[in-house]
């Protein structure tokens, strides 16, 4: 048995558990965020995806005594309150899901996509980056058009911001 520390959407969590625990694990039974997904337990599918230290990490390939110490953001820890990440948002707005179990892990590799290719994201590399993340339902075209929008959105809100920055 080990004891794990680590900050969790923010909140600095700890719990002890057996040294085989994976990530996903601990996240799900111990913390109760459920929203991260166990899809194949190989790494294969990603619906587990979750953010280690600013990385999408694929959630069942690393035990949780190895994430010991580190920050971890789940999708339960995107949203600001009510108002939806930029990528959430764009998922519903054009239909990125339909069952809903790989959104998810859809939604972090995204995240994480979009902040490793601020500026010159396109479709051919977001259906390579998301080779990772199986869907069985969309077809992967609104996945595609989702993280695209919330790319062109999150270079605006950038620029926005860099805006307000120079007028103050």
């Amino acid at each position: 048995m080990s004891e794990v520390s680590l900050v969790v959407n923010g909140r600095r969590v700890s719990g002890v558990v057996e040294d085989r625990t994976l990530l996903v694990q601990f996240l799900r039974e111990h913390l109760g965020l459920t929203g991260t997904h166990v899809g194949c337990d190989t790494s294969q599918c990603g619906a587990c995806v979750v953010h280690v230290d600013g990385m999408a990490v694929k959630s069942c390939t690393m035990l949780a005594v190895q994430a010991s110490g580190s920050t971890v953001v789940t999708i339960e820890g995107l949203a600001d309150g009510a108002d939806l990440h930029p990528v959430q948002a764009a998922f519903r707005e054009h239909h990125g899901l339909q069952c809903g179990f790989c959104t998810p892990g859809m939604i972090m590799a995204a995240v994480d996509i979009i902040n490793r290719h601020p500026d010159d994201l396109d479709e051919a590399t977001v259906r390579t980056e998301l080779e990772g993340n199986i869907c069985r339902c969309t077809g992967y075209h609104n996945i595609v058009k989702a993280v695209l929008a919330a790319s062109k959105a999150m270079a605006q809100n950038r620029g926005n911001t860099a805006k307000a920055n120079e007028a103050a």
